[in-house]
């Protein structure tokens, strides 16, 4: 197959684009360009690389949000938060964290289907409800987590893990999965 014939092929695909292929696609435009901007106007110095690999990787997520480009983009982006940035629990940590839940989300979606598969109204429900409940739970664990780390309870680890463990139950149950994993 030559270079046109490839070409003509994605831009058949492109025009044969499901609503819902498209929608996630944008989630992952939009939520993957906020956790790229959102780090880098911060005070502290950020480190010059988040942007040179979290840029492609990011359109590659959009091209192929079956790649493993998402799971690089959210590690790069986390790994350089984790690099140089203050360890106290911001707005901006926050924003960061549910952008890249975002990515990660509408990337799985994605990559569910062919750009060109059409998606029923049923199987977007059955995604987007453990979706919001996670978008959700993510800032009320956060703030959970930073009124318990600045209270200076004993075992504060122990109450964030059981926390985020609840949060993850409540998003697994929500996707329809069973405690025997027979969902």
């Amino acid at each position: 197959m030559t270079a046109a014939d490839k070409i003509t092929n994605w831009l058949a695909q492109l025009r044969a684009s499901s609503m819902a292929s498209l929608l996630s696609r944008l989630v992952i435009a939009i939520a993957g360009t906020v956790a790229l901007v959102v780090p880098t106007v911060q005070s502290w110095d950020q480190a010059d690389l988040v942007p040179l690999l979290g840029v492609p990787l990011l359109l590659i997520c959009l091209v192929l949000p079956d790649s493993t480009a998402a799971a690089l983009f959210l590690i790069v982006v986390t790994a350089g938060w984790l690099m140089r940035a203050p360890s106290e629990l911001t707005f901006s940590l926050v924003v960061t964290a549910i952008a890249l839940l975002a990515v990660h989300l509408a990337s799985a979606f994605a990559a569910q289907i062919p750009s060109y598969g059409k998606v029923s109204r049923r199987a977007l429900r059955r995604w987007l409800l453990p979706a919001m409940i996670a978008g959700l739970l993510g800032p009320v664990v956060a703030v959970a987590a930073a009124v318990v780390r600045g209270a200076d309870v004993p075992g504060s680890l122990v109450v964030t893990v059981a926390a985020l463990a609840a949060a993850t139950a409540a998003v697994w149950f929500a996707a329809g999965q069973s405690a025997s994993g027979n969902g």
